[in-house]
């Protein structure tokens, strides 16, 4: 039997609600009796907690998003592949992709490092940032990555706080001991602009479910890890150990192909209603700045993978609610390999927002001399300096889309428009202009 990874959605009932309230109160919900509605010639994975979907029409839901609240649920399947078209609805259930989801470090083409990372602390302006004490205390900025190896950020001089209760993962492993690999370097490039914020731990690439690989997950990682965000952001400010979050994401899709053909209603690169999306706009609604990677496929540069160069900013990537990153040197220049705008049609067309530095000699995760590279630099670059502006900033003063709006409008801009271009965005981050500017 051919077979094919799916998510699920499915109504409400008792058999999901449980366990989905097990994972928010334990960190584990198994499925343990019998679903409603599970189609035929399809075997349920029951160690994937089910995950609440808030959502009227396109737009996600806070107050539904709860297992009590939530008309519908999400789980993750095994379905037979063999019939042709792959169906979109099946015994009453919704069917949707779970692609493979990988990094977005720098293809082989690219050069050795341009800078380091005192040119990009200067960039951003990082010891005016902290001379008006931005530097993310009281923020925790979650890593959706490969895992973190805390000795190794030590050894490269920084003194990384990290919280391994708030954490969610594929596979086994403890929170800041993983192998020295990508999500070590994302969280150094974090900590450039925010030495002081919290770490989270999500090694959603670590999947061990048949699909994945060593640095690669599946969508249906993602969706997990970020249903236990939205868990944790549900809280009372008083019952959450930090005051904000701020999510970075480095990685996404290469090819269309990955995914579900076009027109299918279950696709997940153009498609707002798909369930990682929906719970990605939750997530926002709950206060979190998220940011994403625009990938790997630029013109110039392109990833072997890539399926092609054009409308290559797809799903989350490509989300309204987050901020997209592209990349550019520590002479501000762009970097061949940084997707181009506009976003896949479907999705927000304006995209990357912004662009932030990338290809510098930094956390030399990968070895001695090594840069840190690709949009997967770029976007936790970014990242650490939109968590510097909120340890004075929080969410109840100025929401993400305001943020985000705030950074675009400072940033500095490439080319003669003077607005918003496919390469770069509105232009180049520049959080000290906009921490002025704000007053803080």
């Amino acid at each position: 039997m051919a077979e094919r990874r799916v998510i699920l959605v499915l109504p409400a009932q008792e058999s999901l609600r449980n366990p989905a309230i097990e994972m928010m109160t334990t960190g584990r919900g198994r499925i343990t009796r019998r679903i409603e509605g599970i189609p035929k010639r399809t075997e349920l994975d029951t160690t994937f907690a089910p995950v609440p979907l808030g959502q009227i029409g396109f737009t996600a839901s806070l107050a539904m998003a709860s297992p009590a609240a939530a008309p519908r649920f999400a789980v993750r399947a095994v379905m037979d592949g063999t019939g042709d078209p792959m169906p979109s609805t099946a015994d009453g259930a919704q069917v949707f992709s779970d692609p493979t989801i990988s990094h977005f470090l720098a293809p082989g083409c690219a050069a050795g490092p341009i800078g380091d990372r005192s040119h990009v602390a200067s960039l951003l302006g990082v010891a005016g940032l902290a001379a008006k004490n931005l530097d993310g205390a009281g923020v925790a900025m979650a890593v959706m990555d490969t895992g973190i190896n805390l000795a190794h950020l030590q050894s490269r001089g920084l003194n990384p706080t990290l919280d391994a209760t708030l954490t969610w993962s594929p596979g086994t492993g403890m929170p800041g001991q993983y192998a020295v690999d990508h999500g070590t370097m994302c969280a150094y490039d974090a900590l450039l602009a925010a030495p002081r914020a919290t770490l989270l731990d999500f090694p959603i690439l670590l999947s061990t479910t048949p699909g994945g690989s060593p640095t690669a997950g599946l969508l249906s990682d993602a969706l997990q890890a970020y249903a236990t965000l939205v868990a944790v952001m549900r809280r009372s400010a008083e019952d959450r150990p930090f005051q904000h979050l701020v999510v970075t994401n480095s990685w996404g899709l290469y090819d269309p192909n990955w995914d579900f053909p076009v027109g299918h209603p279950g696709r997940y690169i153009d498609n707002p209603n798909h369930p990682f999306n929906i719970v990605v706009g939750t997530l926002s609604r709950t206060g979190a700045d998220i940011l994403f990677a625009a990938g790997n496929c630029g013109a110039e540069c392109p990833d072997g993978r890539c399926g092609g160069v054009k409308h290559t900013i797809m799903g989350a990537n490509a989300h309204p609610d987050v901020m997209t990153i592209a990349g550019v040197t520590t002479k501000r220049q762009r970097v061949g390999y940084s997707s181009q705008g506009p976003g896949i049609p479907g999705m927000a067309h304006t995209k990357p927002d912004l662009s932030c530095y990338t290809h510098f000699l930094g956390s030399e995760a990968f070895g001695t001399g090594t840069p840190d590279t690709g949009t997967s630099a770029a976007c936790p670059v970014a990242a650490g300096a939109v968590a510097a502006i909120r340890t004075k900033v929080p969410h109840t003063t100025l929401r993400p889309r305001d943020l985000a709006r705030e950074l675009r409008a400072d940033a500095t801009r490439r080319g003669a428009s003077g607005g918003w271009n496919r390469n770069t965005g509105y232009g180049i981050l520049e959080p000290l202009k906009t921490a002025t500017r704000l007053g803080l």
